[in-house]
């Protein structure tokens, strides 16, 4: 059974002009996109800056309203439902965020930062909420004393572990990771992805996994989703993302990527030339004379790209 399904989701931001700030045009931060995610796999929805992936998350999870589209979760249609009702929903769907400070209140201790979602889902004794949250830390690598420490006395991989806490402890059944790695060092960046590995395998967790990071990606996701311009390019399993790519702008990703092994570079120079003039020479087969790109078209059972 399908966990999350979105179809035609569409974000749009209106621009205002002349004296009446009247709508004179739309940024369409997201444009029509679709895909699914089933039971305890991890999505990756990679792609540059500015292209709708942290909208993406951000309109499931219900912080920003949707201009179209459907959004179902577990067969219910969060998109028809009041935020009332949404409310019931959100126990099941967490975010970790970009940025372990920013997303951490740094005049609450770490107790009151991890209590807050058991607070308003749940209905424990102090003693129980304590217990639980030192559980829950236990489970992300911290010692039970961090419970009365601040952000601010914390590492960034540390911190993010916190933020990892928070979303853990209502059990839920999707979390959305939007760049959960990006603002922490290389060799943190591996313990904090190979930890969110484990804790998958143990709570039978659903990732939703954002990042412009194709290493990253390749590592954590089962199937990936290339974003440009607020649409999908491009979406299959890992494998053919990475060994078959189709789309032009899939190809410049990958090719973008730096090669540390110093017998594959000049191989690697060539692809990227070969890249670059596909791209000059071939412009119009993968977007239209207004530059807009093609919808999805299945070239697989898994495989799918953006084609006239």
């Amino acid at each position: 059974m399908t966990l999350l399904k979105i179809e035609n989701l569409k974000v749009y931001y209106p621009v205002r002009g002349g004296f009446f700030r009247r709508v004179i045009d739309h940024v369409k931060a997201v444009d029509d996109i679709s895909f699914e995610l089933q039971p305890g796999e991890t999505y990756g929805l990679v792609g540059e800056s500015g292209c709708g992936k942290t909208t993406t998350g951000r309109t499931i999870i219900g912080l920003n309203r949707p201009t179209a589209g459907k959004i179902t979760f577990n067969d219910v249609e969060l998109t028809k439902i009041t935020r009332r009702d949404f409310y019931k929903y959100r126990k099941d769907i967490q975010m970790i965020f970009q940025d372990p400070y920013s997303s951490l209140n740094p005049r609450k201790r770490v107790i009151d930062i991890i209590a807050e979602p058991i607070r308003n889902f749940e209905r424990l004794s102090p003693k129980e909420e304590r217990m639980k949250i030192m559980e829950v830390l236990e489970k992300v690598g911290l010692s039970p004393e961090s419970i009365y420490k601040y952000p601010h006395e914390f590492s960034g991989g540390q911190r993010q572990r916190i933020g990892i806490a928070r979303a853990l402890t209502l059990n839920p059944k999707l979390i959305i990771a939007d760049e959960p790695v990006s603002a922490l060092d290389v060799s943190v960046q591996a313990q904090v992805l190979n930890f969110m590995k484990d804790i998958q395998k143990e709570f039978n967790l659903t990732y939703l996994f954002i990042s412009h990071d194709l290493g990253i990606i390749r590592h954590m996701c089962d199937r990936i989703g290339i974003m440009y311009r607020g649409r999908l390019v491009e979406e299959g399993t890992k494998e053919e993302i990475f060994e078959n790519p189709q789309h032009i702008y899939t190809k410049r990703l990958l090719s973008s990527i730096p090669q540390m092994n110093p017998e594959e570079r000049l191989k690697h120079m060539a692809f990227r030339k070969e890249v670059n003039q596909e791209f000059k020479n071939n412009y119009d087969k993968y977007f239209d004379a207004e530059g807009k790109i093609f919808d999805l078209k299945p070239i697989s059972e898994t495989h799918s790209v953006a084609l006239p």
